[in-house]
C-alpha cells in the first residue's frame, strides 16, 4: 500500500479542515455586518462583515443577518428565507438611483419551502435618486411567499418609479408592513401592481405614516388589503386608490387620519374601498373620487370638491354594522 508522506498529509487535513470551515460559514444561522466589517469575514460576531450582500452569502436559509453598529450597508438582492434585523441600532441603506432591497422570489429554491422574508429597523435613503426601498417581485406563482417589514423608514427616491415598498407578485402571496413611514417620494409610498394574471395577495398595513408622495397607498388586482392606525398626508394625487385592470382589488380602511392630500380616497373600476371610523380632511382638490363606501362613522371636514360617500350596507343592517 502506497503511504502519503507525511508533509502531503498534513496538508490533505488542512485543506479537509478549511473546506468544513468554509461549509459553516456559508450556513451560519446568524451573521452581523459592521461599519469596519470586511467582507472577506466569516460574519461572525468577532469578524463582521461589511455589507448586506457580503453577510448574506454567508447566511443560511432561514437564518439571520444583524447589524453592530449604525452604518450603510448597501443595497442587496434576497433569493432565500432571511431575516435582516437591525433593531438596537436602526442601520442604514443608501440606494442612489438604483432600489434598496430586491425580494426575488423567482430565485428561491425550491427547498426553500418558508419563501419568508423578514426586514426590520432599517432606514433607506435614497437620496433624491434611488428608485425604490424596497421591491418584492415574481414573475410564477410562488406557493405561500410573505415578507414583513417591521419599524422602518423610507425616504428620498425620486428617480423613476420613486417607490416606497413595491409588490409586483405575479403569483400572489402575503405582505405585512407595520410600525414604518414612508415619506419624499415621486411615486406611490405602498404600491401593488402585479405585472400580471389575478393571483390573490393578502396585505395588512398597520401604524403606518406616509408623507409627500404621489399616492400613498394603491391596491391593484387580486389584492385583499386592510389598512388601519395610520396616517397619510401631502399625496399629490390621492391617499387611498383602489383599482382592478386584471382582477378586482378590496381595501378596508379604519382609524386613518387622511389630511391635505389632493384626493383622500380613489376609487377606479374593480377596485372597492371600504372605510370606517376615519378622519378626511382638507383635501385640496376631491375627497372622494369614484364609488367610495362608508361605515356611515367618519369624520368628513373642510375637502374641496366633492366628498361622496356611500353606505356600505349588508343584510342585517344599512351600515354594515352587525
Amino acid at each position: 500500500m502506497t503511504k502519503l508522506h507525511p508533509i502531503y498529509k498534513a496538508l490533505v487535513v488542512a485543506c479537509f479542515v478549511l473546506a468544513l470551515q468554509s461549509v459553516a460559514q456559508a450556513q451560519a444561522v446568524r451573521t452581523w455586518v459592521s461599519g469596519v466589517g470586511n467582507d472577506a469575514n466569516p460574519c461572525s460576531r468577532t469578524a463582521p462583515c461589511r455589507t448586506y450582500s457580503g453577510a448574506f452569502i454567508n447566511t443560511a436559509v432561514n437564518g439571520e443577518i444583524n447589524c453592530l453598529d449604525p452604518g450603510s450597508y448597501g443595497s442587496v438582492t434576497i433569493t432565500k428565507s432571511i431575516t435582516i434585523d437591525c433593531h438596537d441600532v436602526f442601520a442604514g441603506t443608501i440606494h442612489n438611483a438604483t432600489q434598496g432591497t430586491l425580494i426575488n422570489f423567482d430565485l428561491f429554491a425550491g427547498t426553500d419551502t418558508r419563501k419568508s422574508v423578514r426586514l426590520r429597523n432599517l432606514n433607506y435613503q435614497g437620496f433624491n435618486t434611488g428608485t425604490r426601498g424596497i421591491r418584492i417581485f415574481s414573475s410564477v406563482a410562488v406557493a405561500g411567499s410573505e415578507v414583513h417589514i417591521e419599524d422602518c423608514l423610507i425616504d428620498g427616491s425620486f428617480g423613476s418609479p420613486g417607490r416606497g415598498i413595491e409588490d409586483n407578485r405575479t403569483g400572489g402571496g402575503r405582505l405585512f408592513i407595520s410600525n414604518t413611514t414612508i415619506r419624499n417620494l415621486g411615486g406611490t409610498a405602498i404600491s401593488h401592481a402585479p405585472n400580471s394574471g389575478s393571483a390573490r395577495s393578502d396585505i395588512t398595513i398597520d401604524n403606518v405614516r406616509i408623507y409627500n408622495c404621489l399616492f400613498g397607498i394603491a391596491a391593484s388586482s387580486g389584492a385583499r388589503m386592510v389598512v388601519t392606525n395610520s396616517v397619510i398626508s401631502g399625496c399629490t394625487s390621492a391617499a387611498l386608490f383602489a383599482e382592478g385592470p386584471l382582477a378586482a382589488s378590496d381595501m378596508h380602511a379604519s382609524y386613518l387620519t387622511l389630511n391635505n392630500n389632493a384626493t383622500a380616497l380613489q376609487q377606479s373600476a374593480g377596485g372597492t374601498i371600504r372605510i370606517g371610523n376615519s378622519q378626511i380632511a382638507n383635501s385640496t382638490a376631491n375627497g372622494t373620487v369614484g364609488s367610495v363606501l362608508s361605515y356611515g362613522n367618519n369624520r368628513v371636514a373642510g375637502n374641496a370638491g366633492v366628498t361622496t360617500l356611500t353606505p356600505v350596507g349588508a343584510d342585517s343592517h344599512d351600515k354594515g354594522q352587525q
